[in-house]
């Protein structure tokens, strides 16, 4: 098991990329795929990068902007998002800040998604995601 890394300034892409797979396949469900938020700061890259991809499957993507971690999980609704921010906390034996958005119930396109993230982030532990915008306006 482990998540495939994607470049941050692809991150918008990603999503629509699941969008469109969501819609293609018709899913009629109300969260076809869910984005989780992490802060990573108080945890070390080298055990983040030793541990991380045991979590994750092969479908969930991973980017990150320095220690700000983002996973699109598709087939993933808010319920199953908090199990694997719980297996998240429990491998590094810490609280993690985090924020979850649903597709399409918190947004439906990837600007949306990104603003709805942001706003939660903000909302839930005063996480401003600035770097966000770069994404959703696909900057370098």
């Amino acid at each position: 098991m482990a998540g495939v890394m994607f470049s941050f300034y692809n991150f918008a892409s990603l999503i629509d990329l699941n969008i469109g797979i969501s819609d293609r396949l018709d899913e009629n469900r109300s969260e076809s795929f869910t984005i989780l938020f992490c802060d990573f700061s108080n945890i070390s890259q080298t055990l983040i990068d030793a541990n991380l991809p045991s979590l994750l499957r092969t479908s969930d993507s991973i980017v990150h902007w320095e220690h700000y971690y983002f996973f699109v999980m598709p087939y993933t609704d808010k319920y199953g998002c908090g199990i694997v921010k719980r297996m998240i906390e429990e491998l590094f034996a810490t609280s993690i800040p985090s924020a979850a958005v649903c597709y399409p119930s918190n947004g439906e396109n990837s600007p949306e998604l990104l603003e709805a993230l942001h706003v939660e982030a903000k909302k839930l532990h005063h996480i401003d995601l600035d770097c966000l915008y770069s994404a959703a306006n696909r900057e370098p």
